[in-house]
């Protein structure tokens, strides 16, 4: 994709690498690569995306030093938002080193978050007088309710991920040395699933979200119709008949 991102295919894994020295520090630049690679995932035959950092760090945040200037200025939040999280791929987060300010808001805009022991994260930017402008907020308070969530962003410390985890908002946390391979165990598990149905749940996932369980009941039916329609429905029920379940081998389709 770019020298600072690269979309790479590991069987129907979809690897997004951050690789901007020193800190993969974002810019609007670097963002548009990274929703270039969400978007083009599934074209270059990814079931499921891994994004992972080749930095010491996932992400230290913003590139303070490029505020105000074309390439610093920042993207309109809510498309940005819209384009990571509406990426129909399951997408997991691999967090090593640290997660800071918009590193941690990339990490929330993914479907799930694995963790190095080592890791910190945090919304930092009550240090400098600012608020989290990438949604950080909205997704902390929603993954750990209203409480936490102004703890995290009002105090702005470096959070040790185990703590995270416990509080619901990170996923699992590993061993620093397994970091990579967890990850990708995950991916691979979620890149031989039914994208179809996978598409679906995340839909769903998005409208409890923003607009409520009631809101997702009503659309539940017309969500599922694709589902019904999938060649993966047919391989599973095919396959529980004949095999048994958790024996379909599935095309996502």
């Amino acid at each position: 994709m770019s020298d600072h991102v690269r979309l790479e295919i590991d069987g129907a894994v979809a690897v997004v690498t951050m690789a901007k020295p020193p800190h993969n520090l974002l810019n609007g630049a670097f963002i548009g690569q990274l929703i270039g690679a969400f978007e083009s995932a599934a074209d270059a035959g990814g079931r499921a995306i891994l994004l992972r950092s080749e930095m010491k760090h996932f992400s230290a945040g913003a590139d303070v030093d490029g505020f105000g200037s074309e390439e610093g200025r920042a993207q309109d939040a809510a498309a940005v938002l819209e384009r990571l999280e509406g990426v129909p791929l399951p997408t997991i987060a691999a967090v090593g080193g640290l997660a800071l300010g918009g590193g941690f808001e990339v990490a929330l805009a993914c479907d799930f978050i694995i963790c190095g022991a080592s890791a910190r994260l945090g919304l930092v930017e009550a240090t400098l007088g600012l608020m989290p402008l990438l949604g950080g907020v909205q997704r902390v308070v929603d993954r750990a309710g209203a409480s936490r969530g102004k703890e995290i962003a009002m105090f702005a410390r470096r959070h040790d991920p185990v703590l995270l985890e416990k509080w619901g908002i990170v996923n699992v946390v590993v061993e620093d040395d397994e970091l990579e391979n967890a990850s990708l165990s995950w991916a691979r598990q979620l890149a031989t699933g039914p994208n179809v149905s996978y598409a679906a749940i995340k839909r769903l996932a998005a409208i409890t979200t923003s607009e409520g369980v009631r809101a997702a009941d009503v659309v539940q039916d017309e969500a599922a119709k694709p589902v019904w329609a999938s060649e993966d429905l047919q391989t599973g029920m095919t396959a529980f008949a004949e095999t048994g379940p958790g024996t379909a081998i599935f095309q996502g389709r």
